[in-house]
């Protein structure tokens, strides 16, 4: 048979690289000055587009979406070509997706540090960027999908099911989840609330993780790995089951982000037995992915490439048992809500997923440049800093997660809380946050060591823009009809996609049906009104300044947590206090303390100076100042259509409210108002500190214990 030549397109993959590069150095730069504010407040600046709250967002969108995922996309678009024996199915729609997603990064960057956030984690972009999303990721399937069809390749890789299912998974999982209405250009409100929406929140977050930051990678793994190694794949029936394992059960895991929480029981109780279950089917492709390097151990001595590749491997081994351990109820009271988990979490990012792209990066420049690499101390060297930056960034964190989780429960003899102020908490920790930051910065110069290197490389030689090959003709692809099942299956690229689109829609459908359709499941509680128009913008200004990070509204029902948080009432929050919010607020880290039971607590003249300088009023508190509260108005104007669109979302207010919304509003700020001018603080009835004082001043106020009357209409 006479062979074809064809022509790979590497134009793409270096388009995708550089931008992996640039958008990796400008994501882990912000994250490393997030960290330094959190030891030393200063470097918030007293501005609002560089206050913690508006950064975190940009940092873990900017490492996820921007680094992470134009690395990604570099790795298939290099891999798919070479495995389907094909050019990518149209040069057209491979440029649209990469200046399509560099716009939405683009958006991102520009909106977040203005405060344009759903609040939602790693969902935070509005409406209209959600929608590009949608758009530029079908591009990226239909590119895909298309390719596969016409490959000349009969055999469907290992790596080429993960494309699929990451393309299948995260469309289900965005679209679902970005459900909102649009009140203006970049405001919405979430279609879900409450209960509702936590459990389809961290149904995407914890499975945008999933089929994120690991299917693909593992597809990632699977052929780089073998390709730098030069040994085939272990064994390809461990991979059929770790892939079919793996998507069919990840997606039941999400709810192990909220245990001890106002979610149902029984949606706890399955997110924990499948995040256990995922044990086997992770692990089997971290044994695959290690086994691979039988007869190559050593190389991986002197090789870079192999080096950041076990280590990688190694990392998604640790992360993916800490991840499911972390799911048991008895562990999960220590760690959630301490600094253990932002740990777990950059052991997953900064190990799997950063180790595997430099890897794949030194692997890949100096084959697409057709050159050497320019140095492999340089690139053993990085390959130490960024260990060591592991290594000072996570075990700090472990410490000061446990230290937290000790201190915030420990009663003394007479059955008080040791530590009732959590300041000591925080100012216990602090040093274990300045080598955190430590450990950010030694992984940071590992990166620009590595950009230099590949800069170097990438001169000494010349892209390779379109790669010569010689490939059989296109041909129609034969089904086979006997032999291993999956091969048959492996044949039928389109069968593969819909199974693997029910197999992960299973679990979804199981786990949010009975939650939006039983009534009993969240019951309503007669003394919950909706937010009144005053704490409505008051609760807009909290989500703008991005509260959530760092402040929970979840009293878990432990006795510590009652005694701190409500030692009056002695209330732990129940489901029905949330059916009003559009998104919820529970959070998942706490630099400070719960919220949930703030109202009440303190006067409105401590509200108003404790956001003009924290650390006057909190001696030690690393919460920023928000000084511009004081100086901006809240828009009068938007008044009526966030009413008009939470009652389309079934908050029952009036019909007609719009009309009177602002005269409520006054009334109630000038009690406000009034209640400051008393301490001489001069405050208007449209500022911006009054709203947010009538949002904090409202919260946990609506239930009492003799108030307790569920009602399930």
């Amino acid at each position: 048979m006479e062979l074809e030549k064809i022509y790979y397109d590497n134009k793409i993959v270096k388009a995708f690289i550089i931008a992996t590069v640039i958008f990796g150095i400008v994501g882990m730069t912000v994250g490393l000055l997030a960290a330094i504010q959190l030891f030393y407040p200063i470097f918030n600046f007293d501005l609002p587009y560089t206050s913690f709250g508006r950064i975190r967002p940009l940092h873990t969108n900017a490492v996820i979406f921007a680094f992470v995922g134009n690395a990604m996309f570099a790795g298939v678009y290099y891999s798919m070509q070479r495995l389907l024996k094909t050019r990518m199915f149209s040069d057209g729609l491979s440029w649209i997706h990469f200046w399509g997603w560099q716009l939405i990064i683009l958006a991102a960057a520009i909106t977040l540090p203005l405060g344009f956030t759903t609040s939602k984690e790693y969902a935070e972009l509005e409406w209209p960027i959600d929608i590009a999303i949608t758009v530029v990721w079908v591009v990226f399937g239909w590119n895909m999908i298309g390719t596969i069809l016409r490959r000349r390749e009969q055999h469907m890789y290992v790596a080429i099911w993960f494309y699929i299912a990451t393309f299948v998974t995260v469309a289900v999982l965005h679209v679902v989840n970005s459900f909102e209405i649009p009140v203006t250009f970049l405001k919405s409100y979430s279609w879900y609330a409450g209960v509702q929406d936590a459990l389809v929140q961290w149904w995407y977050g914890h499975n945008a993780v999933a089929f994120f930051l690991t299917t693909p990678f593992l597809g990632i793994m699977y052929y780089f790995l073998p390709k730098a190694a030069d040994r085939p794949v272990y064994s390809y029936r461990l991979s059929i089951i770790h892939f079919w394992s793996l998507i069919f059960i990840y997606i039941w895991a999400g709810p192990h982000h909220l245990l001890y929480t106002s979610l149902p029981d029984w949606a706890q109780s399955l997110g924990v037995v499948f995040s256990v279950m995922l044990i086997a089917p992770s692990w089997g492709g971290m044994l695959n992915g290690l086994f691979t390097l039988r007869g190559a151990w050593d190389r991986v001595r002197e090789d870079a490439v192999l080096k950041f590749m076990v280590v990688a491997v190694t990392a998604y081994g640790m992360a993916t048992l800490e991840g499911p351990l972390l799911s048991l109820k008895n562990v999960n009271a220590i760690a959630h809500f301490t600094d253990w988990i932002v740990a777990h979490v950059h052991v997953g990012g900064l190990g799997w997923n950063g180790f595997l792209i430099f890897g794949m990066f030194y692997w890949l420049v100096p084959r697409m440049w057709g050159v050497s690499l320019y140095s492999s101390k340089l690139a053993n060297l990085h390959f130490w800093l960024g260990t060591l930056g592991i290594i000072f960034y996570a075990l700090p964190l472990y410490v000061a997660g446990v230290m937290q989780s000790l201190m915030w429960k420990q009663f003394n003899p007479d059955g008080f809380l040791a530590y009732q102020n959590f300041l000591e908490t925080s100012t216990r920790i602090m040093p274990f946050y300045v080598l955190r930051a430590v450990g950010g910065l030694l992984y940071l110069s590992g990166v620009f060591m590595m950009a230099y290197n590949l800069i170097k490389t990438a001169y000494a030689g010349k892209l390779i823009a379109n790669e010569e090959a010689q490939v059989a003709p296109l041909m129609k692809v034969v089904h086979p009809t006997g032999g291993y099942w999956h091969r048959v299956l492996e044949s039928k690229p389109v069968l593969f996609t819909v199974l693997s689109f029910v197999a992960i829609l299973i679990g979804g459908i199981i786990e949010m049906v009975p939650t939006f359709l039983i009534k009993s499941n969240v019951p309503t509680l007669a003394t919950v009104k909706p937010y009144t128009p005053l704490e409505l913008h008051g609760r807009d200004i909290y989500i703008r300044e991005g509260c959530v990070s760092c402040h929970s509204q979840m009293v878990r029902p432990f006795r510590s947590e009652v005694q701190r948080y409500d030692p009056q009432g002695g209330e732990y929050s129940k489901s029905g206090e949330y059916v009003y919010d559009h998104p919820f607020l529970w959070g998942s880290k706490r630099s400070g303390p719960d919220l949930h039971r703030l109202g009440g607590k303190y006067a409105d003249s401590w509200h108003y100076r404790h956001m003009y300088a924290p650390g006057e009023v909190s001696v030690g508190s690393i919460m920023p100042a928000y000084p511009w509260l004081f100086d901006q108005a809240i828009d009068l104007n938007a008044t009526a259509g966030k009413i008009a669109a939470l009652r389309t979302l079934g908050v029952p207010y009036p019909q007609g409210y719009e009309e009177q919304a602002n005269a409520d509003l006054e009334k109630q700020a000038a009690r406000i108002v009034a209640n400051l001018k008393m301490e001489e603080l001069n405050a208007t009835t449209d500022s911006e500190i009054v709203a947010l004082i009538a949002y904090l001043q409202r919260l946990g106020t609506d239930i009492k214990v003799k108030d307790i009357t569920a009602t399930n209409q």
